[in-house]
């Protein structure tokens, strides 16, 4: 047992549990694997076209397939796509993986679903969501990166507008520093690094990433990246003072976020909102010190000699503070005891009260500048025009 483990510890905080969801995201494995596709149409070509492009070999059964169907089955992105020109039979779902159907009315959709259903495969009806069971979503494409939007059918066009914004967002590049994650991971597994050191060859890796999206990693790229986190595995810990600002989630700052998700233990004010938590990584432990702002100078010690103690320990440890971190707490005799200790230390201030407030003044929509959005109408981007895109968030 580790020496702090055995020492009394302060209560923990449990992270915020998951708020209900209208669907379960999961990235099915279809390479190799067979999928049934029954009705015609773009849309039902749309959908053979992504399962295609998964790895699944797709089987498309109707009588008069469209031209957008015979030009898939021409040139598959992927795995192969057969048509069979004759109507679909209960024996066509023998081991497929996964059935879709395209039909016109609800009797022939819910046909299809129950024998799919009786053959134990999961079926999804095109633009009919409440008999599906399971969905395929907005899909923002870097692949092994992918990237699922759904609104579980309620508005297909604002998950393309979701998407589009993050097409904007995230870089083509980033589909190159998947790829070199895919190939390094089992490199990295049996080269015999720590837990912790592997950990942090991933937090460089992203960092890198983030930085030099256009960058294509290459061998000496990995080798940089490893030698780095094998030698910085074995240095003590370190203390980051965060702090949160006036508690609304939505104004913590990239670096506070990313010191939260680098954490092994969190020491946390009672006055900080649980909903900052969710920003944490989940393997995290996280221990609610102090439960006012003014907290007695004996609590306050017993505090600092905990943080010393956890960093001294090789963790990184997060102190979590209400406010902006320093200015109305003992954030500097925790400083100080950290570099008594010889502990290295880093400060990421919280947003100040008034400059939210000013945020949210500048923010405020006024009669002067009404929002683009109104009831009953939709406003166009200044200097752009609404564009028509294919959605695949309807079932």
């Amino acid at each position: 047992m580790h020496p702090l483990e055995a020492q009394p510890q302060p209560p923990q905080r449990r992270t915020p549990r998951m708020q209900a969801l209208a669907r379960l995201p999961i990235f099915l494995d279809l390479d190799g694997k067979r999928a049934l596709v029954a009705g015609n149409g773009a849309p039902v070509a749309w959908k053979a076209e992504l399962l295609s492009a998964a790895g699944a070999d797709v089987a498309v059964l109707t009588e008069h397939p469209c031209e957008e169907l015979r030009a898939l089955a021409a040139e598959a992105p992927r795995a192969s796509v057969i048509l069979r020109e004759r109507a679909w039979r209960a024996g066509d779902f023998a081991g497929a993986a996964v059935a879709v159907g395209g039909f016109e009315n609800d009797a022939d959709a819910e046909c299809f679903a129950a024998a799919a259903r009786t053959a134990g495969v999961p079926v999804n009806l095109i633009d009919r969501p409440a008999h599906c069971d399971f969905s395929f979503g907005a899909i923002v494409n870097r692949s092994p990166l992918v990237i699922g939007i759904s609104t579980d059918g309620a508005a297909p066009v604002f998950a393309q507008a979701i998407r589009a914004k993050l097409e904007a967002m995230i870089p083509r590049g980033f589909a190159c520093w998947a790829e070199a994650a895919r190939r390094w991971r089992k490199r990295l597994q049996l080269a015999g690094l720590s837990p912790a050191a592997r950990r942090r060859f991933w937090q460089l890796f992203a960092a890198c990433a983030m930085n030099h999206p256009a960058h294509e990693p290459a061998q000496s790229d990995f080798d940089a990246l490893f030698d780095t986190a094998k030698g910085q595995a074995a240095d003590a810990g370190t203390v980051t003072l965060v702090g949160t600002g006036p508690g609304d989630p939505e104004l913590l700052t990239l670096r506070a976020v990313r010191a939260l998700q680098a954490a092994d233990i969190i020491l946390i004010d009672a006055l900080v909102s649980p909903d900052i938590l969710d920003f944490a990584r989940r393997e995290a432990k996280k221990m609610l010190v102090g439960s006012t702002g003014d907290d007695s100078a004996g609590e306050q010690d017993e505090i600092n000699r905990l943080m010393v103690a956890l960093a001294k320990g090789g963790r990184r440890v997060v102190r979590l503070k209400g406010g902006e971190g320093t200015t109305f707490d003992r954030g500097g005799g925790e400083i100080a005891a950290c570099r008594a200790a010889g502990i290295t230390v880093e400060i990421v201030p919280g947003i100040g009260g008034a400059q939210a407030a000013a945020a949210r003044v500048l923010l405020a929509p006024t009669p002067e500048t009404p929002l683009p959005v109104c009831c009953g109408s939709l406003a166009a981007p200044p200097g752009g025009r609404a564009r028509a895109m294919r959605s695949t968030d309807r079932g």
